[in-house]
């Protein structure tokens, strides 16, 4: 007898349940009726918030549709419909569960209008709806939402919102959100103090902007208060600014590194002067772009993995390239550094050309996989994942490149051939191929720089020419053939770019740059970190 009296409860309660969901249900329809029967945008507008106030989510399809002028009347019923044009007539959608209603012809409905006003009425009333939402980044959108558009008919819903609110990062939003309603309502001064307070700690520029506002409106201690807030917040923002710069100076630098690495080696062991190493560069960059070609039209699921599948080939292909410059080039030319400057000169616009006959003129699109898309915040820095990966992949290629150089008996080889040339080959060293594997190293270093820049600048066949110079400045200011010195200087002029680009400019700012570069030269001609051997014998 239990088991059948608790089963009858059961049943009860689900009956009852249902029943009231339909009675909402049928209540919402009928609210949403009242559309057909709304004369102007004011009665439109007063449907808007008797929809709002039932506070179900069901509603944001329909209010949705009316932002967006997808919401119509049936003239042959006035029932109410989310409607898509197609090509002769509009499908109808059922407003609450989306469901396919049929299909009628546009001049069997009526589109209800709506203007700015009205559209600032519904997305207010969608972020109030949202801040119920079960997913927290929901809530959060609410809540920036409505803190960007104060009213003060957010704050009951706000207050609702916080009392129910389990998560305290949300939950602090939306008190910020309540507090920029409050400074816009006619609540008492210290109501309006203890939200310029709070509002105070959010320390943001959309805080700064607020505060403003109210600073221009306000009168007393409140305009003393945000007066106060917008200073205290301006200071904190200056602290961030510097810390932007620095994040920008360090990404920068590691481009730089990048561009530069593979310089500092052909120069510091061969003492070639290579105006082709960013061809090499943007050679990377177009076995990249291949690469997504193939990826795109024959196999799409691998477009994650097209940055790691281009790295060994834009190595080799950069490698390859530089094995037979330097082979059918540049081994004729050795001791004799202006004619091959201007032979490297020649190569690099014969590189040009060819990139330009095969892929054309024009820019080519390069892709970023999931995993270097988007940015997130630390504090009031931006940090951009491409720009983070970027930095990490500059400190491994450093890291490996090091480890090839102090570990391996072919970077011996190449340190003695730095030293100490004619000792080297008298101790059986073979220096021409240490040359030759050298620039190949070298060119395939540039060509994986090439994959990583094909993140962040355009594919073109002058990619490579705006990296050339800052490459040379690098090598030149950290020491010829030093690794080290090349670290320090690419990352030196980084942040030294960015925080003079603010105040000079970006092309004034490399002007400086160069200008300070050679002052330091005259001081140290052989740069920060200076190299003892060949280099500084010749």
């Amino acid at each position: 007898m239990k088991i059948i009296h608790a089963m009858g409860l059961t049943l009860l309660l689900l009956l009852t349940t249902l029943s009231s969901s339909g009675a909402a249900e049928a209540d919402l329809r009928a609210i949403i009726g009242k559309f057909a029967t709304a004369a102007d945008f004011s009665e439109t507008g007063a449907v808007v918030q008797e929809l709002t106030a039932t506070g179900d989510p069901a509603v944001e399809r329909p209010l949705a549709a009316l932002a967006e002028g997808n919401l119509y009347i049936r003239t042959a019923d006035s029932m109410v419909f989310v409607g898509k044009e197609g090509d002769e007539n509009v499908q109808l959608f059922d407003p609450l569960s989306g469901e396919a209603a049929g299909e009628a012809s546009a001049d069997d409905l009526t589109q209800i209008s709506v203007n700015n006003t009205l559209r600032r009425t519904i997305r207010d009333a969608l972020g109030t709806l949202t801040l119920g939402s079960k997913d927290p980044t929901v809530r959060i959108a609410a809540a920036d939402t409505m803190f960007k558009t104060p009213d003060a008919a957010n704050i009951g819903p706000l207050d609702a919102a916080i009392a129910s609110e389990s998560v305290a990062s949300v939950k602090a939003l939306l008190e910020q959100a309540r507090a920029a309603s409050v400074l816009v309502s006619d609540k008492p001064d210290p109501d309006k103090l203890a939200a310029i307070a709070l509002i105070g700690t959010r320390g943001d520029r959309g805080a700064v902007s607020l505060l403003t506002s109210v600073e221009a409106n306000a009168s007393g201690a409140v305009k003393e208060a945000a007066t106060a807030a917008i200073a205290h917040i301006n200071s904190t923002l200056a602290f961030w600014d510097a810390g932007q710069n620095i994040w920008y100076g360090i990404s920068l630098g590691s481009v730089l590194l990048l561009a530069a690495i593979g310089l500092a080696i052909t120069f510091g062991v061969m003492g070639v002067i290579n105006m082709a190493h960013g061809e090499m560069v943007m050679l990377g960059a177009y076995t990249t772009f291949v690469v997504q070609q193939v990826i795109r039209t024959s196999y799409p699921g691998l477009f994650d993995w097209s940055l790691v599948i281009a790295l060994p080939l834009a190595f080799l292909v950069a490698a390859l390239v530089g094995l037979v410059i330097e082979r059918g080039v540049i081994r004729f030319l050795y001791g004799r550094p202006l004619e091959t400057l201007l032979a490297t000169w020649g190569v690099s616009l014969i590189l040009q050309q060819a990139v330009r006959s095969i892929f054309g003129p024009s820019n080519r699109e390069v892709g970023n996989p999931s995993w270097m898309s988007g940015s997130f915040d630390v504090g009031q820095l931006a940090i951009t994942w491409n720009r983070l990966w970027i930095l990490v992949f500059a400190l491994v290629v450093f890291g490996v490149l090091l480890y090839v150089m102090k570990r391996t008996p072919w970077g011996l080889q190449m340190r003695a051939v730095t030293a100490n040339r004619r000792m080297a080959a008298s101790m059986g060293i073979r220096t021409p191929w240490v040359d030759a594997l050298t620039f190949a190293l070298g060119s395939g270093i540039a060509g994986i720089a090439g994959v990583a820049l094909s993140q962040i600048d355009n594919v073109s066949p002058n990619l490579g020419q705006s990296y050339i110079i800052d490459s040379f400045m690098v090598v030149v200011f950290g020491g010829v053939g030093n690794l080290w010195g090349t670290f320090v200087g690419a990352f030196s002029l980084g942040i030294l770019n960015k925080f003079l680009e603010p105040y000079a400019g970006a092309v004034l700012g490399k002007i400086v740059v160069l200008v300070l570069i050679i002052l330091f030269i005259q001081k140290r001609p052989r740069g920060m970190f200076a190299l003892k051997g060949r280099a500084v014998e010749a």
